[in-house]
């Protein structure tokens, strides 16, 4: 599903229609600073997302949003801490991919990831294949010929087991028919260092994270794995365009409110959100980060959700991926 089609217009269109169906108000909401739990560490692509877009939702509601970061245990820590807080809109999760795959890899949770009242897919971040700077081979079709020349000898690095990068890696060599050799990292960061060093021949991870690499020669992107090229990156071709219609595979973060959220709040929460990522000054700083706004309305997020957490439970089960 592609949600920045739908996006901001059709959250506008429709939220306050849904708000006065259900005959609820949001009354003085929000008459209380509200906590934002971003369940990953300081200073990553999602936590520096949700510290570029706070400010100018918290302008908008009235309220100072505080962001805490809760990490530890591929972030049910922190979503651990947002599922047992009550549902009045003063507590939020920022979540990103594991909001999908936690329930797929982790038994004896002791909360629902289905419980969660969907807000919105706030913004993307690109997926890229990229190579070493004297990998023998320019483009996705090179790459996958020196695969099936050297089947099970290509080292392919991501941010980890389970993440959306080792996700987007299993589609992609499924689709084209090859096998490599999986080498997952603690994140994007130190699997582009590798890839710098010539330790391992290609990564699949985000242009947030492989850029620096790229930029100073150590590196090469082969595609993009969005549906559409990248705006900061308009001369890398897509996986699409290379021979994968339709193929999309992006890391993500997302707003999320606990069971019993209401749906007013949720209006407000979206429309304070929209007036954020059209602000101009967030737009600037969330392109020197790589991300992508999205926006999405809550409807198309609930789906983008339910069916994302269909389709990962069936690729870990298929794949037997297993956490680190």
């Amino acid at each position: 599903m592609d949600l920045r089609r739908r996006g901001l217009l059709a959250g506008a269109a429709t939220l306050p229609f849904a708000a006065k169906a259900q005959g609820q108000t949001a009354g003085d909401w929000p008459n209380r600073p509200i906590r934002l739990v971003v369940p990953f560490a300081a200073g990553g692509a999602a936590d520096s997302a949700a510290r570029a877009i706070t400010p100018v939702m918290a302008q908008r509601l009235g309220q100072t949003i505080v962001v805490e970061n809760r990490t530890g245990a591929g972030g049910s820590v922190g979503g651990g801490a947002v599922a047992a807080a009550p549902g009045d809109g003063y507590t939020l999760l920022w979540d990103a991919s594991s909001h999908l795959v936690n329930p797929a890899l982790m038994k004896g949770l002791p909360f629902d990831y289905a419980s969660f009242v969907p807000v919105s897919l706030v913004v993307s971040f690109p997926g890229v294949l990229a190579v070493k700077a004297d990998f023998p081979g320019r483009s996705v079709a090179e790459f996958i010929r020196q695969a099936k020349e050297r089947p099970g000898a290509i080292s392919v690095g991501t941010q980890g087991n389970a993440t959306a990068g080792h996700v987007g890696l299993l589609q992609f060599t499924r689709r084209a028919g090859i096998e490599v050799i999986h080498a997952p990292y603690r994140g994007g960061a130190d699997a582009a260092r590798d890839l710098a060093a010539g330790a391992i021949d290609a990564v699949f991870i985000t242009t947030v994270s492989a850029g620096p690499i790229v930029d100073s020669g150590r590196a090469r992107f082969l595609a993009v794995a969005t549906l559409e090229r990248v705006p900061s990156r308009p001369d890398v071709p897509t996986l699409a365009e290379s021979g994968f219609p339709g193929f999309n595979s992006n890391e993500w973060a997302a707003l999320f409110g606990p069971a019993g959220t209401p749906a007013p709040v949720v209006a407000r929460l979206h429309a304070a959100l929209a007036d954020a990522l059209a602000d101009a000054g967030v737009k600037h700083r969330l392109a020197q980060i790589g991300a992508v706004p999205v926006g999405s309305a809550p409807a198309d997020f609930a789906r983008f959700v339910r069916e994302g957490r269909e389709q990962m439970a069936t690729l870990v089960r298929e794949a037997g991926i297993r956490l680190d």
